[in-house]
């Protein structure tokens, strides 16, 4: 079994060092290095190669936002999962924007966090429906009339079939979930979760569910019934 490559990133060495010692006890994770800043993380990335960047937000010299960013611009971008003291905040949204995962919160307990980063590594985001409710109650008092607007434009493209899955994505559904609920095997439903986030330009399930919110596709599910 090939083990997890996971690259910390913390301004604190306390919190590093916690991490290090929660995720050594996992037989499938390798930490492969440790950065105290967004710039000298990106060139550790370089280095180590890793599928996994624990990220805390705020940091000095360049922060963690910053570096979401731009590590999640690479082709051969590694999966971002924020650290942050903060349930749900207009920075965690912006992370998640940018092509996070999802996040953690420095408090959860150990075993949550090494679950974290192997869902994550297996391509899942780590976002409970609870936490996504949370945050898009949160994003709707910084959503603007022209980021519906342009979202709706963005959503367009979509054939209905693949609106549908849209939708129950953003409602934070499984792909068994809206397998059942949609009538479909779950091979199916991955092939449209791959469609859809080719269309859209998007890089995880993550950016799906904040872009059907941002168009207004979770409040018409609410009102059908969903």
């Amino acid at each position: 079994m090939t083990a997890i490559r996971v690259l910390l990133v913390d301004d604190d060495p306390l919190v590093r060092a916690g991490l290090s010692f929660m995720m050594g006890g996992a037989d499938d994770i390798e930490i492969v290095g440790e950065a105290a800043d967004g710039d000298e993380a990106e060139a550790l990335v370089d280095r180590t190669r890793p599928d996994v960047v624990l990220m805390d937000i705020r940091m000095p010299t360049v922060d963690g936002l910053t570096a979401t960013e731009r590590l999640r611009g690479r082709a051969d971008a590694p999966q971002v999962v924020v650290l942050t003291t903060f349930h749900a905040d207009e920075q965690v949204l912006r992370a998640l924007r940018a092509g996070a995962a999802g996040f953690v919160l420095k408090d959860t307990p150990p075993a949550e966090i090494v679950d974290a980063v192997r869902k994550v590594a297996a391509g899942d985001p780590v976002l409970s429906p609870t936490v996504t409710r949370r945050l898009m109650e949160h994003a709707a008092g910084t959503t603007a009339d022209t980021r519906r607007t342009r979202a709706r434009e963005r959503i367009a493209v979509l054939n209905d079939r693949e609106r549908e899955v849209a939708v129950a994505v953003g409602r934070g559904l499984a792909n068994a979930e809206i397998a059942a609920e949609l009538f479909m095997s779950v091979a199916t439903v991955k092939t449209h979760v791959s469609r859809v986030l080719a269309k859209l330009g998007l890089n995880n399930r993550v950016q799906i569910a904040l872009l059907a919110y941002d168009a207004g596709l979770l409040e018409e599910s609410r009102e059908n019934g969903h």
